[in-house]
């Protein structure tokens, strides 16, 4: 019988200084230091966008991917998850767009990040949530450090709506996983460890540079895991298509865990976590963005329970066919919009 996937966790370590000194020594540049501009050497790279009712911030998103200075083509492939407002006319004329599609029915993200996958050309797929802003660099960044063996986690600075944007750009510091600071006497969403104490919690910094988060360690409420964010995140596509892709079944019942469930395979099959301190985007939130938090936050626990019970199955491997098959049914019942 199989090893569940919560033991296969517990077998993998997260040492990835192997790794990015071997990008130093080869190219020259720190880790963490920006590609100059016009980069062209690294894998072929895809950019997978979900998206559903964003009208208010995708012009914005699109134009941004455009203007990256990356200096190889890449391919940008946005799916409509059956928007209402002016998602699909964005997604239609946009010139940043390579393919777009749109589903007869809401699916979720997760379905809508497994339909860009399977037509995605490139070698490694960098997902980017529809509301996430690059700053111009970015894609050539993640592009440059990526291999078949990592999971490149960028980070978000959350703008709320109407808001200024501040003049020094995205702020590392602004996403939780950098700098965190819980609420003491309650407990806490994940673990459910509740602190006596307030907390000014440095995850990124503290677990160094989430290598300490190997073998199933948890630093409070962050394991490895739950630093597989798909905000942004570059990850090689051979690994997503061999576990078969995203669950889909978070989608279906709320908000959250996919990209936990996501990373938590790819750790199991031998992938290391790795972060870049100069990928941050701003993350702008919709102007219903309260009331959608709390929505989501009444679906927590069911997906919480779902991850849970995965995590005692086997770690999915030898997917790809049975994935392959699912997403060319659903593409012939899609509207092309690109």
């Amino acid at each position: 019988m199989k090893a569940s996937l919560a033991s296969a966790l517990e077998h993998r370590g997260n040492d990835h200084a192997d790794h990015t000194q071997n990008f130093e020594r080869t190219t020259g540049i720190t880790w963490h230091a920006p590609v100059p501009s016009g980069w062209v050497d690294g894998r072929r790279l895809s950019v997978v966008l979900p998206a559903n009712n964003v009208g208010y911030c995708l012009p914005m998103v699109l134009d941004a991917l455009e203007a990256q200075t990356y200096g190889r083509h890449f391919e940008v492939i946005v799916v409509d998850d059956a928007s209402t407002d002016t998602t699909a006319k964005t997604i239609a004329t946009h010139p940043a767009v390579t393919a777009g599609l749109r589903l007869p029915a809401p699916h979720g993200a997760a379905t809508a990040r497994n339909l860009g996958t399977y037509l995605a050309q490139g070698e490694t797929v960098l997902y980017v949530d529809a509301d996430m802003l690059l700053p111009r660099t970015t894609v050539a960044d993640l592009a440059a450090r990526a291999t078949e063996h990592a999971v490149l986690t960028g980070f978000r600075h959350n703008l709320p709506h109407g808001a200024a944007w501040p003049h020094t750009g995205p702020d590392l510091a602004a996403d939780h996983r950098v700098t965190w600071r819980p609420p003491a006497n309650t407990s806490l969403l994940y673990s459910g460890i509740v602190l006596r104490q307030p907390l000014d919690g440095r995850p990124l910094e503290h677990t160094r540079e989430f290598r300490d988060l190997g073998h199933g360690r948890m630093y409070y409420d962050w394991d490895l895991p739950r630093m597989v964010v798909t905000a942004l995140l570059a990850v090689p596509r051979a690994a997503v298509l061999d576990i078969g892709g995203f669950d889909a079944e978070f989608g279906r019942i709320g908000w959250g865990m996919e990209d936990t469930y996501l990373g938590a395979c790819l750790i199991a099959s031998g992938l290391l976590v790795i972060p870049l301190r100069q990928a941050v985007g701003f993350h702008l939130d919709p102007p219903d963005a309260a009331e959608q938090w709390q929505h989501k936050l009444g679906t927590w626990p069911a997906t919480l329970a779902r991850y849970r019970a995965l995590l005692a199955q086997p770690a999915r491997s030898g997917r790809r066919a049975v994935f392959t098959a699912s997403m060319n049914s659903l593409l012939h019942s899609c509207e092309v919009l690109r």
